[in-house]
């Protein structure tokens, strides 16, 4: 399976993590919400409290969570976005690496992953495992489970996947939507998972 900077390189060119970044702000700049996943991340959690990143990319959800008032880490295995999110927050702790191998030392209210991270998780029990020793709270977690709610390139994920490994990682599913902003869930091929450790 490819990883995500192959892919990304592919589709996007050797500037993709800029090129990334800048669809977000065309969208923001258009007037779209390009901050949901952050909004429904403080609406579980006060702001002060400890959260994750995991698979941040260029820092968009943290940078905003960190606005908010919130503690945060980010953490992605691509250094090309991890260098975007360095220009753009520098105030921000970053770190490099996969979620099967991060190693942060300490644990966290929330360990929020969006924008599709677990399509490209190689090694998805082992990742859920060292997630789930990050969480001192709850996993939050958005991800297209079909085609036609992934990039180009991106591998399919069944949801019942993700849940296997979640469970296997003694996570209990507390929560799940469709939509960001907690449209119910329908199997429709997106889904937001809150998770706890049982």
């Amino acid at each position: 399976m490819s990883s995500w900077p192959d892919i990304a390189r592919k589709t996007g060119g050797d500037d993709y993590a800029h090129r990334f970044a800048a669809n977000f702000d065309k969208l923001a700049a258009q007037g779209q919400d390009v901050h949901g996943e952050a909004t429904f991340v403080a609406s579980l959690v006060a702001p002060g409290a400890s959260i994750l990143d995991a698979g941040c990319g260029t820092g968009r959800v943290a940078s905003r969570l960190a606005e908010l008032g919130y503690d945060v880490t980010g953490a992605d295995i691509d250094d090309a976005m991890l260098a975007v999110a360095r220009e753009r927050s520098p105030e921000i702790e970053w770190h490099l690496g996969g979620l099967s191998a991060m190693d942060l030392g300490r644990q966290f209210d929330v360990v929020v992953m969006a924008g599709n991270v677990i399509p490209f998780v190689t090694d998805l029990p082992e990742a859920m495992v060292n997630v789930a020793g990050h969480a001192g709270g709850v996993v939050v977690c958005g991800f297209g489970s079909d085609r036609a709610h992934l990039p180009p390139g991106a591998p399919v994920v069944p949801l019942s996947t993700y849940d296997e490994a979640c469970a296997a990682a003694g996570l209990v599913l507390v929560e799940r939507w469709s939509t960001w902003d907690r449209q119910p869930f329908d199997d429709g091929g997106y889904a937001v998972s809150v998770h706890r450790r049982a």
